[in-house]
């Protein structure tokens, strides 16, 4: 992971979660047909090579920037900035980088999360982190162009193009596809957007005080909004994982957001709906060839339950380079098998006629206690804070104190329950065994030295990895972040 910043560099960590503007206006649009000013007042971006695959879907490339004005060019005010705690610094690094997957039917989307510290081949410059893709491709052609002559306005237009250019070239390198479509969000859309739906509901499963974000919040479920909606979405310093526990938090907020938009009370707002278009307006720029109210009315039968989020695999979350960057070693092969997947088990799930009905289990009503008897420190923490971001309620974490266990299992009152089946399937197929100590949906993991799966890493949950990737269609090397669940999910 990169080292703590001081100071300025809090910026990478807001513009990670501005780009929530799209994914609502996406999943949401056909509810705005009526606001004419929307799709006539949209800021727009052409010449981008977009389209030309014919892969089975519809790929949107969705970016967050840290852009000083609003999306058509105006500065923004003092008191907007400040209520961005954005500090001083400009860059055009895009520390957001979400493709989302629709398939040609509309029945669905997967919103797949792409690190920003990423290790990738970028074009004219080499391997790089891909959030630099823009950025760096944007200031080498700007210098260029004032050097050979060209106006301010000219060079500063130009190379933004040539940026988004590179990033989209980088981001179907790594996955495979072809870009069909872009978004670029600016910072402030994120607080425009998460006021107008009168707040978020989110969750946490500890109370958390990190005054480098500002996050400091009790445990369980409150609503935010404004900046304390900001500093949940933009820690990531005291996380087990850093940037991608982040990841988590942008996912599990984008989702809450998403359910709260497609709720009655604001569907039935024309108040909120106006206000959300103004936010729209000011903090989003789309694909000049994009129409995506007409698109969106391709997924007006698309409930919130059929909206995912993952993350691509990864090799390594704390590479290094040669040089001593801190990086997120990746496998393009890997995630390239990887997005394909995500595509084919949508379709697979779609059409055979054999699929089953999903669980209907909510981990909220579960209470999972964690007992470590492997001699390894930290593993149950590990476990239970991997469970809790899967949304199961944490009972007593500590020593295992009965007879040692050569291998980790589940205990339960009932083994055949649906809560013992899905924790056990959750952390990699454990055995289950009955526990007369134990009553109703209280569980009892038990971790031998032989424990292996999700949160084993050093004890924090562990990043999907080339070896965990999918091995078969529709396959997901972790669960996904469901919208349309009836709560938020609990995280860190």
């Amino acid at each position: 992971m990169s080292a703590p910043g001081r100071g300025r560099r809090l910026r990478g960590p807001q513009v990670a979660i501005a780009a929530v503007s799209v994914l609502v206006l996406l999943f949401t649009g056909f509810a705005w047909r009526g606001v004419d000013s929307l799709r006539s007042n949209i800021a727009t971006a052409g010449a981008l090579g977009l389209g030309g695959g014919s892969d089975g879907a519809v790929d949107i490339l969705m970016v967050g920037t840290d852009s000083r004005t609003d999306a058509h060019g105006n500065s923004l005010s003092q008191a907007e900035l400040d209520s961005l705690r954005a500090g001083e610094e400009v860059a055009s690094n895009t520390d957001t980088i979400v493709l989302i997957r629709v398939p040609n039917d509309g029945s669905s989307a997967t919103a797949i999360s792409i690190p920003r510290d990423s290790y990738v081949e970028v074009p004219g410059i080499g391997m790089s982190k891909i959030n630099a893709a823009y950025g760096a491709t944007k200031e080498n052609k700007r210098l260029e162009l004032v050097e050979s002559g060209a106006s301010d306005a000219d060079a500063e237009s130009q190379s933004t193009e040539a940026g988004r250019e590179a990033l989209i070239e980088s981001v179907g390198d790594l996955t495979g596809i072809t870009v069909d479509h872009y978004a670029e969000v600016g910072l402030l859309g994120f607080v425009l957007l998460t006021d107008a739906v009168g707040g978020v509901d989110v969750c946490l499963n500890a109370p958390v005080d990190e005054p480098m974000s500002g996050a400091n919040f009790p445990a369980g479920e409150q609503t935010l909004s404004g900046a304390d909606a900001l500093s949940f979405v933009r820690q990531r310093h005291d996380l087990p994982r850093g940037d991608l526990d982040r990841i988590v938090r942008q996912q599990v907020f984008m989702a809450s957001l998403v359910r709260s938009v497609l709720s009655a009370k604001t569907l039935s707002n024309p108040s909120r709906l106006s206000q959300l278009s103004g936010a729209v307006q000011r903090s989003v720029v789309l694909d000049s060839d994009w129409d995506i109210l007409q698109f969106a009315t391709r997924l007006q039968d698309l409930a919130g339950g059929k909206v995912k989020f993952e993350t691509i695999p990864a090799v390594d979350i704390n590479g290094v380079t040669d040089y001593g960057e801190s990086i997120v070693e990746v496998d393009p092969a890997a995630v390239k098998k990887y997005v394909e997947g995500l595509l084919d088990g949508t379709a697979d799930e779609q059409d055979s006629p054999q699929s089953t009905a999903k669980s209907t289990l909510d981990p909220s009503t579960v209470t999972v206690e964690v007992a470590n008897d492997s001699g390894i420190d930290g593993l149950a923490n590990g476990v239970a804070s991997s469970l809790g971001q899967l949304g199961y309620t944490g009972g007593t974490i500590g020593n295992y104190e009965g007879s040692s266990l050569s291998s980790s299992a589940i205990q339960a009152a009932d083994p055949d329950s649906d809560a013992a089946r899905e924790v056990a399937a959750a952390l990699g197929g454990l055995p289950i065994s009955f526990d007369d100590t134990l009553t109703g949906n209280t569980l009892r993991v038990v971790l031998a030295s032989d424990y292996d799966g999700p949160g084993a890493d050093g004890g924090v949950a562990a990043i999907p990895t080339t070896t965990d990737a999918p091995t078969s269609a529709g396959e997901s090397p972790a669960p996904p972040i469901d919208a349309g669940s009836t709560g938020p999910a609990c995280v860190n």
